[in-house]
């Protein structure tokens, strides 16, 4: 059995073993602010009402987009200004990403955490950058790493003297233009730090809509039972009330009527679990 890291908290939310599930959730790219409060709004009002916690996630720039041509949000200072609003109408945590190390202190002043894109988990100075803020650091598993590859990331937030770090599983590449998720992954990164279940991401089909990355939708309720049998101490879904008309990852983001049944069912196995 392995020693697992301690919680983490974010703004009064714990993560980690013997917590409630918690939920990371939101569109994934700021489409406005009166967009952003409505889905918080909505994902505040259901964790409140199954008694689990909730962390507003949206992405300002989105910089690793399929197509040169795709909408990669309003940009750091009008995205701040956005997220901060969100937590002050919704009093919710915020948490967004960063992609170098210039945006670091700004978020820093106004994020709760803030969230190492996948394919930048082994770029230093970005990991140091964020570390230096201060805040909850977490960081995305990329997609070309094995899970017990992930302490390094985790040991160059925590040489800066952040002990407040997170790990998100998000799928591995498997052959051309799919992903697959290796439960036992879970287990082994817990014991570096506690470990996100991103099952949004994970259902996608990287490129193989040409333009646009493709997904597989009506998987991701299966892939989060799944991780949270397997011991993961919380979810990340992103969300959108008009999945068709989402302006980033359209093909995997959940509609908002799915989100509560994967949630009771998650906390479920959870609460079983830790029977």
């Amino acid at each position: 059995m392995n020693s697992y890291a301690t919680p983490v908290e974010i703004a009064g939310v714990p993560i980690g073993p013997n917590k409630p599930v918690a939920l990371i959730a939101g569109p994934c790219v700021i489409e406005s602010a009166d967009h952003c409060r409505k889905l918080a709004d909505f994902a505040r009002d259901l964790c409140r009402k199954l008694g689990i916690g909730f962390i507003f996630k949206a992405s300002f720039d989105k910089a690793n987009r399929t197509s040169p041509t795709g909408f990669r949000g309003p940009g750091i200072d009008e995205g701040l200004r956005t997220l901060a609003a969100v937590r002050e109408s919704c009093g919710v945590p915020i948490l967004s990403d960063i992609h170098d190390i210039s945006q670091a202190k700004a978020a820093g002043e106004v994020l709760d955490a803030l969230q190492i894109p996948a394919f930048l988990c082994r770029q230093t100075d970005l990991l140091v950058a964020a570390a230096r803020t201060g805040k909850p650091v977490n960081i995305k598993k990329g997609q070309f790493m094995a899970p017990n590859q992930m302490k390094q990331a985790v040991d160059k937030v925590r040489s800066s003297g952040n002990q407040r770090v997170l790990l998100t599983e998000r799928g591995t590449f498997f052959g051309y233009g799919a992903l697959v998720n290796d439960m036992t992954g879970i287990e082994e990164m817990r014991a570096f730090a506690p470990v996100v279940f991103d099952a949004t991401h994970s259902c996608q089909t990287p490129g193989s809509q040409g333009n646009q990355t493709g997904g597989r939708p009506e998987f991701a309720g299966l892939l989060a039972r799944s991780a949270v049998a397997a011991g993961a101490d919380a979810l990340f879904l992103e969300i959108h009330d008009n999945p068709a008309h989402a302006r980033s990852d359209a093909a995997t983001i959940q509609p908002l009527d799915a989100v509560e049944p994967i949630l009771r069912a998650c906390i479920r196995i959870r609460e079983a679990l830790s029977k």
